[in-house]
């Protein structure tokens, strides 16, 4: 089951920001992601903030998410909206419609650039040919499809609903409904996982087409079914060597198709492939938080709101904001928090960003085949290959 929420000091009834957060608001873009939290079934490593219909259904969902936007014009005022991110959960256990209505408030409240990339995740089970053109016809242009495994002994240790060919299929059938931009999810280093099974899947990805794909090694979550089967010994923990081995044969097999790296754990076809909703959150950008659960930046201030459904729906009915609790960035916070994300590009951090403590850590980075040279003498400090097997101890070094 997902974790309890950090408390962070009381938001406002109204939701207000400081003014020094509303006059920065959209200066590096500004985005909005839409969290909605229900699921036909809840998978065996999932810690997300999801409920199945016995725990909370969509019933009241989207008046309380329009309610919540209707709160955020009185709050913030960006300019435009220039990404849109529906997750989940499983977002297109809504109709096409219900969620096309979501983007209309979006737009009727700030405004969708013209060229706003608008993006939606399915479950590959919950979507086909007439629902995909529903949604293209909605307003969405991009989608991303949790496929996690091409392996049907895989997709059962992680409690996958759908079978092993559906993903790479729904792919297909996004870009025929017109979809701009497709990508497929990635999880590696499940128990059982060969490297023939991870093999099929990245050749199954490949084979779909896509101009995006999202690979990660698996993190088993306290509190779920799979770190109960672990802790009773049914299955084995992952292993950072397989991961490892894993992560290369992505890189090899994407790259060799004309996928490029450009964040550690996804590659994209083109520079317009890559995602750009994803990269507003790595390079510092804001985005409102819509939804159960939500998390939000504006200004350096975070919030994160309630996470039930039905406490949600009624603080919005109240007339309250529905946040938590929120934070407001230090200077040093940014900092970490520039490093630790920015790191992780393949345009990497300008040199200059780091203190003197991370300017000398870099240079041992680089001599120890962590950085790239050319990059480094450009003033950037931009990861190997190596270096981004090793990408969290080399964020930790670098910071004081």
């Amino acid at each position: 089951m997902p974790g309890a929420l950090p408390d962070g000091e009381p938001v406002p009834a109204d939701g207000s920001l400081p003014d020094s957060a509303t006059a920065r608001a959209g200066r590096r873009g500004f985005g909005v992601y839409v969290h909605v939290p229900f699921c036909a079934s809840r998978c065996g490593y999932c810690d997300f903030n999801t409920y199945t219909a016995d725990e909370a259904g969509p019933d009241g969902y989207l008046d309380a998410v329009l309610a919540e936007l209707k709160l955020a014009t009185t709050v913030v005022a960006p300019g435009r909206v220039d990404t849109v991110f529906v997750g989940g959960g499983t977002p297109t256990l809504l109709a096409p419609g219900d969620l096309g209505r979501i983007l209309d408030g979006i737009d009727a409240t700030w405004g969708l650039a013209a060229d706003a990339e608008i993006t939606t995740e399915a479950n590959p089970e919950s979507v086909d040919p007439a629902s995909l053109r529903a949604l293209r016809r909605a307003g969405f242009n991009r989608i991303s499809l949790g496929m996690q495994s091409a392996a049907p002994n895989v997709l059962a240790v992680l409690e996958r609903r759908h079978t092993a060919g559906r993903a790479p299929q729904a792919a297909v059938e996004a870009r025929e409904a017109g979809f701009d931009h497709v990508n497929l999810d990635l999880i590696y280093g499940t128990p059982g996982e060969s490297a023939d099974d991870f093999a099929a899947s990245l050749d199954a990805v490949v084979g779909a087409g896509v101009d995006h794909v999202s690979a990660y090694a698996l993190i088993v979550e306290d509190g779920t079914r799979m770190a109960a089967r672990m802790r009773r010994g049914e299955l084995p923990y992952p292993e950072d060597d397989v991961a490892a081995d894993r992560y290369l044969a992505a890189d090899a097999r994407l790259g060799a198709a004309g996928l490029s790296w450009y964040e550690v754990s996804n590659w994209a076809r083109t520079v317009q492939s890559r995602c750009r909703h994803n990269l507003l959150y790595w390079t510092g950008g804001d985005w409102w938080g819509l939804g159960p659960g939500a998390h939000s930046h504006v200004g350096g201030v975070r919030w994160w709101n309630v996470k039930h459904p039905t406490t949600y729906a009624k603080r919005l009915a109240d007339g309250v904001s529905p946040g938590h609790g929120r934070e407001l960035l230090t200077a040093a916070d940014a900092y970490v928090e520039d490093v630790m994300l920015r790191v992780r590009l393949s345009d990497g951090l300008p040199l200059a960003t780091l203190d003197d403590h991370g300017r000398a850590v870099a240079a041992e980075a680089l001599t120890g085949g962590l950085l790239d040279p050319a990059g480094y003498a450009a003033g950037r400090v931009v990861l190997t290959l190596r270096g981004r097997l090793l990408a969290d101890a080399v964020v930790r070094d670098l910071l004081p």
